[in-house]
């Protein structure tokens, strides 16, 4: 009976799977985003997580119990570094899981593991809020066309001045040759 048995073997031995899991968090750390299967994904999310939250504190006892699991000194230097930085205001859920669908060898479900604080497509869709627009009634529809009707009469006056200006640099322009000729 497995009870109490909860984490993903992954069909890989022990020695394997956290040789695995290394170096895919290393990757992670260097990357800030790779792709894998969706049940790596959520194995390497419970790997990391506690790691990225040991990279808050920056100790010598931190670092060595993080390379301990990484066996990467780049990676412990870039999680201590840049990332340790980025998320120090951050309660917890350092990663994002994005699904992709089907592999078109095996059809496992593929996704995206990512770290939320470095995906700038992201920051940017978060930035923008979206203006929500509603179909009402006559009246709302009489304001609209108002609004329309009022935008292009005004539109024609703003540009009318920056048409004139030229015509009257041009006139300037001739007139000057014409009394230079009379001089000659």
């Amino acid at each position: 009976m497995r009870h109490n048995k909860k984490f993903n073997h992954l069909s890989r031995t022990a020695s394997h799977r956290g040789a695995m899991l290394a170096n895919m968090s290393a990757s992670l750390f260097k990357y800030k985003r790779i792709t894998t299967t969706v049940a790596k994904a959520k194995a390497l999310r419970k790997y990391v997580e506690p790691l990225i939250t040991k990279s808050k504190m920056d100790t010598t006892h931190s670092r060595r119990v993080v390379f301990s699991y990484l066996k990467d000194k780049l990676a412990v230097k870039e999680l201590f570094g840049e990332i340790a930085a980025k998320i120090a205001d951050r309660p917890g859920g350092y990663t994002r899981i994005i699904k992709l669908g089907s592999r078109a060898d095996d059809g496992a479900d593929m996704c995206f593991i990512e770290l939320v604080d470095f995906d700038e497509n992201m920051a940017k869709s978060a930035g923008k809020k979206k203006t929500r627009t509603r179909r009402a009634g006559k009246k709302s529809s009489a304001k609209a066309a108002a609004t329309e009707e009022a935008t292009p009469a005004e539109a024609p006056k703003a540009e009318a001045p920056a048409a004139e200006a030229p015509a009257a640099e041009a006139p300037k322009a001739e007139d000057k040759p014409a009394e230079e000729a009379p001089k000659a």
